[in-house]
C-alpha cells in the first residue's frame, strides 16, 4: 500500500483534474476536490491518493514513476517535498579561491578584464563573473568612496537651498500612467518647479512657473525672502547650482540688493545642494508621479496639498 502526500509546488500539479483508474479496471473515476483533500485557499493541505500503485499515480498525474517513487521515499524519510539545492556536491573545474583573489587584486590595480584573462589563462566570461560578484566590474566601483559630510546651520535663515525642476505639461494621461508611448504629447511645453528649502528648519517653498529664466528666478527669490521675513527670519545666504539663471547678472544684483551672500556648488558635485535635490525627488515620487492628473493645474494644486503634508505630518527623514 502506498500513500502519497504532495505539498507546496507539487500540490499545484496534483490540483489538476486527475483521472485515477480504480483497481477494478472497470472505468475511470474523476475524484472531486474534497476526495483529493486539496484546499485551494491555503495551498498547504495535503493531497492523499490512497491505495494506488506508483505506476497508476504516475499515469494519472502525467509524471514518471521514478518521480513518484522519489517523492514517496522523501516523504517516508521525513524530508517532505521541499526544494533541494541543485548545486553539485563537487565542481572539479571550478575556479579556485586563490585565482579568484588574484583576479580581484589585478582588477584593483586598474587592469582590464581582457588583460586579466590573457595573463591568467582563463576566459573573459569567467573574469567578468568574478569581478561582478566582487562588486568591482565597473571603473567607478574602483574609486574610493568619499565619506558623507553632513552639516546643519545653527539657526533658520543662515542658508537657503534653491533649485528648479522641469516638468512636462499635461494634455492627458501620458505614458507614465498608460504605459503606451503613443500617448506622449510633444510640443505642449514645460512647467518649472522652483524650490527653496531652509537648511536648519527644512521648511520648503515651491511654486510652478512658466519658465526658468532669470526674471522668474529673481521673482521667486524675492518671494522667498518675503515669506521668511513675515515669520521673523532673516536670510543671510543662498546656495544654488551653476544653472544659467543663477549665474546671471540679474540674480547677482538681486542678491546684492537683498543683502544675501550667494554660494554656488562646485561643477559636477550636485550633492552640495543635496537638500534641494532630495526634496525635489521626494515631491516627484509622492506627488507629481504618484497620481493621475488630467491637467497641469490639478497637479499644481496637489503640490500645495503635499507641501502641507510634508511640513505638518510627514517631515524630512534624512538627517
Amino acid at each position: 500500500m502506498y500513500e502519497l502526500s504532495l505539498c507546496g509546488r507539487n500540490a499545484v500539479i496534483a490540483s489538476r483534474r486527475l483521472c485515477i483508474r480504480g483497481r477494478s479496471g472497470t472505468g475511470i473515476d474523476e475524484p472531486t476536490t474534497d476526495q483529493l483533500g486539496f484546499d485551494y485557499a491555503t495551498m498547504a493541505d495535503m493531497v492523499r491518493v490512497t491505495y494506488q500503485r506508483p505506476a497508476e499515480v504516475a499515469q494519472a498525474m502525467g509524471i514518471s514513476e521514478t518521480t513518484v517513487r522519489k517523492w514517496w521515499r522523501r516523504h517516508r524519510g521525513g524530508e517532505g517535498l521541499e526544494d533541494r539545492c541543485s548545486r553539485p556536491r563537487r565542481s572539479p573545474r571550478a575556479l579556485s579561491s586563490a585565482r579568484r583573489r588574484r583576479i580581484e587584486t589585478l582588477r584593483r590595480q586598474r587592469r582590464t578584464g581582457r588583460w586579466i584573462a590573457a595573463q591568467l589563462g582563463v576566459s573573459r566570461a569567467t573574469v567578468s563573473r568574478v569581478m561582478r560578484r566582487a562588486g568591482i566590474s565597473r571603473w567607478r566601483e574602483l574609486q574610493p568612496q568619499s565619506p558623507a559630510r553632513r552639516y546643519e546651520w545653527a539657526h533658520p535663515g543662515e542658508l537657503i537651498h534653491l533649485d528648479t525642476k522641469k516638468l512636462g505639461r499635461i494634455g492627458s494621461p501620458g505614458p507614465r500612467v498608460t504605459g503606451r508611448r503613443e500617448h506622449r504629447h510633444r510640443g505642449i511645453g514645460w512647467g518649472y518647479v522652483h524650490v527653496a528649502i531652509d537648511e536648519h528648519s527644512r521648511t520648503t517653498i515651491a511654486t510652478v512657473a512658466e519658465d526658468e529664466r532669470r526674471e522668474g528666478v529673481v521673482a521667486f527669490l524675492h518671494r522667498v525672502v518675503e515669506h521668511y521675513r513675515q515669520r521673523g527670519i532673516v536670510i543671510q545666504r543662498v546656495i544654488t547650482d551653476n544653472g544659467s539663471p543663477y549665474v546671471s547678472h540679474a540674480f547677482r544684483d538681486a542678491c546684492a540688493q537683498l543683502g544675501l551672500r550667494h554660494v554656488r556648488t562646485r561643477p559636477c558635485v550636485p550633492r552640495t545642494n543635496g537638500k534641494a535635490e532630495r526634496v525635489i525627488q521626494t515631491a516627484l515620487r509622492e506627488s507629481a508621479y504618484a497620481a493621475t492628473y488630467r491637467t497641469s493645474q490639478q497637479r499644481r494644486e496637489a503640490l500645495g496639498a503635499w507641501l502641507h503634508h510634508y511640513h505638518w505630518h510627514r517631515g524630512p527623514t534624512a538627517p
